[in-house]
């Protein structure tokens, strides 16, 4: 599952679904949705249900956002212990914000540098 915040404008999302769209397409084998935090469709607990009657035996939830804020701090944990609890045979995984990942930052920088010449 990507999680990402969310958005009035419905053109915010469209990196988001192009995103998801790849995965998709790069694992076909894995049901892949994106969930949002606030203002789109599906919630976080849509999604996981979703997953969960398609027959997800775990979930892994990749948050969309570039640091470790209170969002992913705070509101994302609150928001996973219910369903943790409510899916018990169904274990749920935090992956880290993108920011976190060398990869992605490593991406990032190297992008700046070749724009930049």
């Amino acid at each position: 599952m990507l999680f990402a915040h969310g958005a009035r404008d419905p053109e915010w999302a469209l990196p988001f679904l192009a995103i998801r769209d790849a995965v998709r397409r790069q694992r076909p084998e894995n049901p892949i949705v994106l969930a949002f935090l606030e203002l789109m469709q599906p919630t976080l607990e849509a999604a996981v249900a979703e997953l969960v009657a398609e027959g997800a035996s775990s979930i892994m939830v990749f948050p969309l956002f570039m640091a470790q804020g209170g969002h992913l701090k705070g509101d994302l944990p609150r928001l996973l212990e219910p369903l943790r609890a409510g899916y018990p045979n169904v274990p749920i995984a935090l992956e880290a914000a993108l920011g976190d990942v060398p990869e992605i930052t490593n991406a990032i920088a190297s992008w700046v540098v070749q724009r930049s010449e």
